[in-house]
């Protein structure tokens, strides 16, 4: 009797994130350091209570509190946290990898916080080009997932404008902060990279951004 099994996949596994520092157009992303960025981070975040809603710590109103969580994401190596600095070498994010799985080359971009500094603003695509790059180029992964509370949606709309693919939803996947969550899972695989790759690098190049800094055509028109 014939049995289906799966086509032979590369075994190799992926290689882990590291402290590395990947420049882009309009900034560059950097290991997360709490000594090095939680001033500056703190400043960028305080009173915005809402950068906190769909992440599992947070809002923070004291600086002490918020330094303790900077240290603790920080210190992890997984999730592995990355600051996010512009043009002016500001931190006015982070981002992080993690789920990492290198024996099946899977890997989460998750844990995101940006700052109204960031928001809306090219850099905010062009972290996300420069983690997808580096986890698919440089670690070897095969499989990038996103995932984010069902409720979230300029999450839910931010991963398919990067070209992820919708996978479906876990129900009643988490309790967070005494709340369900139910979770939307997308990912793109390697074999997606070299078109979603070429879209970001036509978005992401001058000539599709006018005088005042705006955009000409939409992501997604690239693709």
């Amino acid at each position: 009797m014939t049995q289906a099994v799966g086509v032979n996949a590369d075994a190799t596994p992926a290689k882990r994130p590291e402290p590395v520092s990947i420049k882009g157009r309009f900034g560059r992303i950097e290991k997360l350091v709490a000594a090095k960025h939680a001033s500056a981070l703190w400043d960028a975040v305080k009173g915005h209570d809402e950068v906190w809603t769909y992440l599992f710590h947070g809002p923070f109103s004291k600086r002490k509190d918020f330094d303790g969580y900077l240290e603790m994401v920080a210190s992890r190596e997984d999730p592995y946290a990355y600051a996010i600095l512009d043009a002016a070498e500001r931190p006015v994010g982070f981002a992080t990898l993690m789920e990492i799985r290198p024996a099946n080359r899977v890997i989460e971009v998750g844990n995101i916080l940006y700052s109204p500094l960031l928001q809306k603003t090219p850099l905010a695509t062009e972290v996300q080009y420069l983690l997808a790059r580096y986890a698919f180029e440089e670690l070897g992964n095969r499989r990038y997932e996103w995932k984010c509370n069902s409720l979230n949606e300029p999450s839910r709309r931010a991963a398919l404008r990067f070209g992820f693919t919708f996978e479906g939803i876990f129900r009643q996947h988490m309790i967070v902060k005494g709340r369900n969550r139910d979770t939307s899972w997308y990912a793109m695989m390697d074999h997606d990279w070299p078109s979603r790759k070429a879209a970001f690098e036509a978005w992401l190049a001058p000539e599709n951004f006018d005088a005042q800094g705006w955009q000409k055509k939409k992501l997604e028109a690239f693709r």
